[in-house]
């Protein structure tokens, strides 16, 4: 039975089989004492072992010089596939399907270079109503670029009124609605807003059967939850590496592109000299021949520092595997969710908008807040609390597994409960 108090808290924590991973995190100090922080949606924790893979990067430089790119440990001439087969595993793709560079907007742009090809017949673009701006703005900006106005391409599915999540069935009527004049979908994995989890196979599934390209940003759903991009056949994806995948600020990108996209070298694309066949790089001819897969959308070598810390933080998940930290993931966040609906009891105040199926959201609860929300953020940060404001009235909380724990939601509910407006 599941009970609100901070012994059973402790105790869940002992049970927990993940629970080593949380020392291996610096955890931001208050007043002396460690923070309860919610906000690895935003910015994850910084691994310990980052900082001594940052040095091993300096002093292979120091060392070697500009031939560093071909000696040593990791050479930096294939850094790309150092992180290849983890990142595979985080996403659901193949091999040859995912790729780590550049950020995730240059990579969305790159992305749409190849998959947003608009006729006069099949031109418009379906998303979700209040994506992130990132997307907005790309999209937007797509639009323009090939003479469209935003307003006649752009076709945003929202909630139905006094709702807050998206139905996968609207979103479905949606597309069939537009029917051969979809050129591109592309909504996030999870929204940043609510914390919905998309149902991404039926969104692909959608968009093909009208004859359009599909693509998802998953800066929100990248190694938060479960995802098989090559199973579910879509076409593209981009995703950052700051949030659930503690990479530091700025972290690189990650890319997917579906091997049968992937094997075609014909395909529109900006390109760079390290996508260049790696056997002919170093010839400096000219005519483009792409790598195979994912990889012959890179445009240059690899950006060491940012992807030294990227593979620390690989490592542990591939240590920690994305099922065990799914199960702790639905464990933790049905706990928070538990002790908010525990002193709505007393006195109900917080409207949480995320869905409540663990198959329809990942480890972010949204939280409505009345008039005194921004107040309420307030009186979190001054008592140790890290979390996430979002205009006009939302607060944002993750419970993340890797470094989470069931006490930090207890004690984050504990302060809810005292909050006085």
């Amino acid at each position: 039975m599941i009970k609100n108090t901070l012994s059973y808290a402790r105790e869940l924590d002992q049970k927990d089989p993940l629970k080593e991973y949380r020392a291996q995190f610096w955890l931001p100090q208050h007043n002396g004492e460690d923070t309860i922080y919610l906000c690895g949606n935003s910015l994850g924790l910084q691994p310990k072992a980052t900082k001594a893979a940052l040095i091993q990067e300096l002093d292979h430089w120091k060392e070697h010089g500009v031939e560093g790119h071909f000696k040593g440990e990791m050479p930096w001439m294939y850094y790309h596939r150092y992180f290849v087969e983890q990142s595979a595993k985080i996403v659901g793709g193949q091999h040859d399907e995912v790729v780590v560079m550049n950020t995730l907007t240059t990579n969305l742009h790159l992305m749409t270079v190849s998959f947003y090809r608009p006729t006069k017949k099949r031109y418009k673009i379906i998303m979700e109503a209040g994506a992130f701006p990132s997307d907005q703005y790309a999209m937007e900006s797509q639009a323009h670029w090939h003479g469209f106005k935003p307003e006649d391409v752009i076709i945003e599915v929202a909630p139905r009124e006094g709702e807050h999540a998206l139905r996968t069935e609207d979103i479905i009527k949606a597309i069939n609605e537009e029917g051969d004049a979809v050129a591109l979908v592309m909504f996030g994995g999870v929204n940043y807003y609510t914390g919905q989890f998309f149902d991404l196979e039926a969104i692909t599934q959608a968009g093909h059967g009208v004859g359009a390209m599909v693509g998802f940003d998953l800066a929100h759903a990248a190694g938060n939850v479960p995802l098989q991009l090559h199973d579910w056949k879509v076409d593209f994806a981009v995703w950052c590496s700051y949030k659930y995948i503690n990479s530091g600020p700025g972290g690189p990108s990650g890319l997917f592109v579906h091997e049968k996209h992937g094997n075609s070298p014909d395909i529109p694309r900006f390109a760079g000299w390290w996508g260049h066949d790696e056997s002919e790089r170093f010839q400096m001819k000219k005519g483009f021949i792409p790598m195979k897969g994912a990889a012959g959308w890179q445009l240059s070598n690899a950006q060491i520092f940012g992807m030294a810390a990227h593979k620390v933080s690989l490592d542990m998940f591939e240590a920690a595997g994305m099922d065990r930290l799914r199960e702790k993931s639905i464990q933790l966040v049905n706990y928070l969710e538990f002790l908010i609906h525990e002193i709505d009891k007393k006195k109900y105040r917080y409207n949480i908008i995320t869905p409540k199926e663990s198959k329809d959201r990942g480890c972010q609860l949204s939280i409505l807040t009345g008039d005194e929300g921004k107040q309420l953020f307030e009186f979190l940060t001054e008592n140790g609390v890290v979390a996430d404001w979002r205009e006009p009235n939302v607060i944002r909380v993750a419970t993340v597994p890797l470094y989470n724990s069931f006490e930090d939601a207890y004690r984050f509910v504990e302060l809810l409960d005292n909050f006085v407006a």
